[in-house]
């Protein structure tokens, strides 16, 4: 027992250095997470083994996926009702536009120029047509643009380009069996309880010191993700839908998002960015880069190509817009997953599926590290007062419990 918890205090170490170099760098927390695993994993790979880390061992699956699944439903839970149906013509367009470009101009670029199989493919334009919520939600949140309609916004195109994944992940791949039905059937009465049940559990029970909210939406993520997998799918897919359905009710209560961020951003999410970075092999990237380079370029040409006029056509110009379409280019969590579906299922190989981590990572660091140094919508960030009062609310939140 004694070496899962040295296992664990490494891990920490490791989202420590991360958090201090993103500080220093003035760089995201999770996109240095996702540097650092990939570095550590290196480093502690040559000088010690590759096993010490224990990225694929039970108990660092089990966290960090929990830390994919909770960061998912926080940035469905942040999608304001209000800002989707005013700004449904902009989600749709940039999110659609977002998920065809790179859909189809990577599985072109897989199949025609790298020779990969039509499967292989058609995996490859699944998992590089993403854009990464967990990592356009993190920013979001660290530079408060959250709290923005131009934050929203993107949130708001990140999710219908993800759904885009998701269905062409299930239409082409996954299969339809009775389970896939029950699955189906038993989200559809869920989701449509959700914003009635709810509200009304929480007025009943909720606002105790024994967090009662905690432990019910973990269910329900546990238990549909469960449900999920049990039908062929994955996990972190019901999160967003659980979030975005919820938002209304739950995304309004600050407290507890809050309080689902403590645990999230303090234990979880490390694990998951920086267990992301380690499953990069980098000697397959070294034994054949121009594949890492070509599928690369391909997701963010298709990606950016498009994007950046249709993000103009609703008024986002100059660096606004540079911004938009930057990190609408960025990907994670869908790809990783996508990209572990297709290995898992044999469509692709162990050598693919390393080019593949790499280039959704790359497109994670890439698009994410330019988008902050260089075009960043300052004017649109809050006021320090703004960032400060949350912190001082949570204080007096404590003092009076």
């Amino acid at each position: 027992m004694e070496q899962v918890w040295f296992s664990a205090a490494l891990w920490l170490v490791l989202a420590l250095i991360a958090t201090l170099l993103s500080i220093w760098f003035k760089i995201s927390t999770a996109l240095s997470e996702i540097v650092v695993g990939t570095v550590a994993q290196l480093i502690i790979g040559a000088l010690i083994g590759t096993e010490v880390l224990g990225a694929k061992s039970a108990w660092v699956s089990f966290l960090a996926g929990t830390g994919a699944i909770v960061l998912t439903f926080l940035a469905g839970a942040e999608l304001d009702p209000g800002i989707f149906r005013t700004k449904w013509k902009e989600a749709m367009g940039v999110g659609l536009v977002g998920f065809f470009g790179p859909f189809f101009g990577t599985a072109a670029v897989a199949h025609y120029l790298l020779r990969w199989s039509i499967p292989a493919s058609w995996l490859a334009g699944v998992a590089l047509s993403t854009t990464s919520v967990a990592v356009v939600y993190a920013v979001m949140l660290e530079l408060g643009l959250n709290r923005t309609d131009f934050g929203k916004g993107i949130l708001a195109a990140c999710f219908v380009n993800d759904l885009g994944t998701v269905i062409a992940l299930g239409l082409i791949f996954a299969p339809f069996t009775m389970r896939t039905l029950i699955f189906v059937g038993v989200s559809i009465v869920i989701f449509a309880a959700l914003p009635f049940a709810t509200p009304w559990f929480f007025r009943k029970y909720g606002g105790r010191v024994s967090e009662l909210e905690a432990k019910y939406i973990l269910f329900l993520l546990f238990g549909m993700g469960g449900l999920a997998a049990w039908a062929g799918s994955e996990a972190v897919l019901p999160a967003y839908i659980i979030g975005m359905v919820l938002a209304g009710t739950v995304g309004k209560d600050h407290v507890l998002i809050r309080r689902l961020r403590t645990l999230t951003f303090g234990l979880l999410t490390p694990f998951y960015f920086i267990r992301a970075g380690s499953l990069v092999s980098v000697p397959a990237l070294l034994a054949t880069p121009v594949v890492f380079l070509a599928l690369f370029a391909a997701k963010m040409v298709s990606k950016m190509v498009p994007l950046v006029p249709t993000v103009r056509v609703f008024n986002h110009e100059g660096h606004q817009g540079l911004y938009y379409s930057l990190m609408m280019s960025t990907g994670l969590t869908f790809g990783t997953i996508s990209a572990l579906f297709g290995l898992n299922h044999q469509i692709i190989t162990g050598a693919q599926y390393s080019h593949l981590v790499a280039t959704v990572i790359g497109s994670a660091v890439i698009p994410t590290a330019v988008a902050n140094a260089w075009f960043m919508p300052k004017h649109l960030l809050p006021k320090p007062e703004s960032v400060i009062r949350p912190m001082a609310t949570m204080v007096e939140d404590a003092a009076g419990e």
